[in-house]
């Protein structure tokens, strides 16, 4: 399963950038998947609906579904969180999927930074990160491995992207 992380700190554009890359991927028929970790309590409905209702009688899990999406809501009721590795096991079958916030996974990420941002970049400490797109030039002193590519130019992170993942269908 080929998977990549997308990092970053908050309002460093990570979903507009995924905006666009899914948009881009899903129109050359790839399909991608994508997992979003948040540190916050999870609302997906209103608390009056009739699965939401069936959630907090006790239902361990909760399927709603329609002719145009279905959604599994479990509830962990002071369970340890699921790890990556199970979360991933519970997606269907797809070409690539995407991880948004999964910062400290041992796995290829890029990250995406902006200095208006007012955050230190993830990538000095972090040698899995194997690109960054940023909105400035790079810097002096990066290490050679890692990829700079320009945050401004989507379809430059996106060629990226497709590069990196016939690289490392080759590895395996």
């Amino acid at each position: 399963m080929k998977v990549l992380g997308v990092i970053g700190t908050s309002g460093s554009g990570k979903t507009t950038l995924l905006e666009y890359l899914l948009a881009q991927l899903s129109a050359q028929g790839v399909k991608v998947n994508v997992i979003k970790h948040s540190h916050h309590d999870l609302q997906f409905e209103p608390q009056h609906k009739d699965s939401a209702r069936l959630r907090l009688a006790g239902a361990a899990e909760v399927m709603v579904g329609s002719p145009f999406r279905y959604a599994i809501i479990h509830e962990l009721r002071g369970e340890a969180e699921p790890t990556l590795d199970e979360q991933l096991a519970r997606m269907s079958p797809a070409d690539l999927t995407l991880l948004e916030g999964f910062k400290t996974y041992p796995i290829d990420k890029l990250e995406v930074y902006r200095v208006e941002a007012g955050r230190a970049p993830l990538y000095p400490q972090d040698e899995r990160v194997a690109a960054v797109a940023a909105d400035h030039p790079r810097p002096d002193g990066v290490r050679g491995s890692l990829v700079w590519l320009d945050l401004n130019q989507p379809q430059q992170v996106l060629a990226w992207l497709l590069t990196h993942l016939k690289k490392t269908s080759a590895q395996a």
